[in-house]
């Protein structure tokens, strides 16, 4: 059986203590790639355990949700009693204990499944508050056969471009957030990819494009930005940055601007194909079937692919689809937060200007979009001035280079918020260690090319880290922010060798700290004799500890 993660296994246990003490719909938010599925799968099993004739509905939008929660839980327990109620999937299992359901085709169904005991409902930013929508009125409708009903929604997104966060104001359908686990935790712990957002030479603008209800009107914002030398530049943006990236996603802002972004695309020999809402689900699902095998590098979507995605392998995500929506926003980033092998992280390329407008999707929560998006004018990330990765604006330091951002005029307004405040036992736990020297000599590459090893030593451990500047594409994109923050001169080296006889420019740092970054990493900090500060050694190159490395 799989085993539930800590922060899976906490979601869980929070659902129960909730319903315990009498709560009402209760709410999980897990960041996509989080494993959702598996947590859904682990509370069916243990509502069954307790109560082993309950029935339970999963409802969800889309038939590739219905049958990957289904799949999830045969794997999880081969002996579910689960079935599928979906048109869109071709089975109607109404006597299923564990039913599985489109909420389109059980809408006024709710009958057909007796009293039903439990419902769980995937992708919950999607549920309106109005009684009157489907989902309205097959709550309403099992509430009435069963007033002890449950309810627990899942979410990545726990709020709406309409109204807000789900769980507030009238009408909403949860009580409150039970759960949630966020995204930057969960890249630290090492469970999600790491995700690195430059800001791109070409900004897409929509300022004269009008709006409904909150949101772009999509014929005039299609208008703005699918135009022919729009296009191009951004695609050639696109490919200088994913020549060594295997699986890339770009959204688009129309039917139109698909095919043009798609034909650009192919003009530079890599294979591209549109995924739209318009396609037939055999030819959509033949495409992504390809997409997750590799033999298409890139898909162009309108109006898919943001939720009920999962290729692991996706490792750029191009923006080109101005929103209002945070959701959306978030959505489409998240298809490239889950690890797969060989993947270090993500690229995202912001075109559309949604990190600037909404922050960094870590720090994108129920709160923060309550208050709205970013006025016009105004920002809620800044480009990092050594590498020109969006960061938040209250950051201090860039996860994409590690580099002390400059600070802001004294003029500039800065808001003090939870996060300015230092960790109450960091230094004790990891305090600050002189380095008492350093060596640099050509370390083994394994199956690839060469790299420069750097051993980093202090009194009773030490380090070492592999700068691959040999290798090509992020892995010598790397190489070179390592090689400029240790004051290494332009241009930078293309061999071990040349760095070797150049490694008079390089400085030493004096002092080094440890922090734990989840039970199974650490988070390193280097500092210069000037006080500049570099974060997260590990990343520069490939971190390899001492054996006679100590935490404490």
């Amino acid at each position: 059986m799989l085993r539930l993660r800590k922060y899976q296994r906490a979601a869980v246990d929070a659902l129960d203590r909730h319903w315990d003490r009498g709560g009402e719909p209760g709410l999980v938010v897990l960041p996509t790639g989080a494993g959702k599925a598996l947590v859904i799968a682990a509370l069916i099993r243990e509502w069954l355990v307790r109560a082993p004739r309950a029935r339970i509905c999963v409802l969800t939008h889309v038939r590739e949700l219905v049958v990957q929660n289904h799949g999830e839980l045969l794997s999880y327990w081969p002996e579910a009693p689960a079935g599928i109620f979906s048109a869109g999937v071709g089975r109607r299992e109404a006597d299923a204990q564990v039913a599985f359901c489109s909420i389109q085709s059980v809408r006024d169904r709710a009958d057909m499944f007796g009293a039903i005991d439990l419902i769980v409902i995937d992708e919950a930013h999607l549920v309106p508050r109005s009684g009157e929508t489907s989902y309205g009125r097959f709550l309403a409708a099992a509430r009435a056969a069963n007033p002890d009903l449950k309810v627990a929604g899942f979410t990545a997104t726990p709020y709406r471009l309409d109204s807000g966060r789900l769980d507030e104001g009238e009408g909403r359908v949860f009580e409150r957030i039970v759960y949630e686990s966020l995204v930057g935790d969960l890249i630290h712990q090492g469970y999600l990819a790491p995700l690195v957002c430059k800001a791109t030479a070409l900004a897409l603008d929509v300022s004269g494009v009008p709006k409904r209800g909150g949101e772009y009107v999509p014929s005039a914002l299609e208008a703005a930005v699918n135009r022919e030398w729009i296009t191009h530049a951004a695609v050639e943006e696109m490919v200088g940055y994913g020549r060594e990236r295997r699986a890339w996603l770009a959204f688009c802002a129309g039917l139109a601007h698909a095919a043009a972004v798609r034909d650009a695309i192919r003009q530079e020999n890599i294979s591209c194909e549109t995924v739209t809402g318009e396609m037939g689900k055999r030819e959509r699902d033949r495409i992504v079937r390809d997409f997750r095998a590799g033999k298409i590098r890139c898909l162009a979507s309108v109006g898919v692919l943001s939720t009920g995605f999962n290729v692991p392998e996706v490792d750029l995500i191009a923006l080109l689809r101005p929103t209002q929506s945070a959701g959306l926003y978030v959505q489409q980033v998240g298809r490239a937060l889950r690890r797969a092998p060989g993947k270090a992280d993500a690229i995202v390329l912001d075109y559309a200007g949604l990190v600037r407008m909404h922050g960094p999707v870590d720090a994108v929560t129920a709160r923060s979009v309550a208050l709205g998006p970013a006025a016009p004018g105004s920002v809620r990330a800044k480009p990092c001035p050594g590498c020109g990765a969006l960061i938040a604006l209250n950051a201090s330091t860039c996860d994409a280079c590690w580099v002390e951002p400059e600070a802001e005029d004294e003029e500039a307004p800065h808001a003090a918020s939870a996060e300015d405040a230092l960790p109450i036992l960091s230094e004790s736990i990891s305090p600050w260690r002189e380095v008492t020297g350093w060596r640099l000599d050509r370390g083994p590459g394994g199956s690839g090319p060469d790299r420069l090893e750097v051993a980093l030593r202090w009194r009773g451990g030490g380090c070492r880290v592999e700068v691959c500047l040999e290798d090509s594409g992020h892995a010598r994109e790397k190489a070179v922010q390592w090689w400029r923050a240790f004051g290494g001169a332009e241009p930078v080296p293309m061999s071990v060798a040349a760095a070797l006889e150049r490694a008079d420019e390089l400085e030493r740092p004096d002092a080094l700290k440890i922090d734990a970054a989840g039970r199974l990493s650490e988070s390193v900090t280097v500092q210069f004799s000037d006080g500049r500060r570099f974060r997260d050694l590990r990343r520069w190159g490939v971190w390899r500890p001492d054996r006679r490395l100590k935490l404490g």
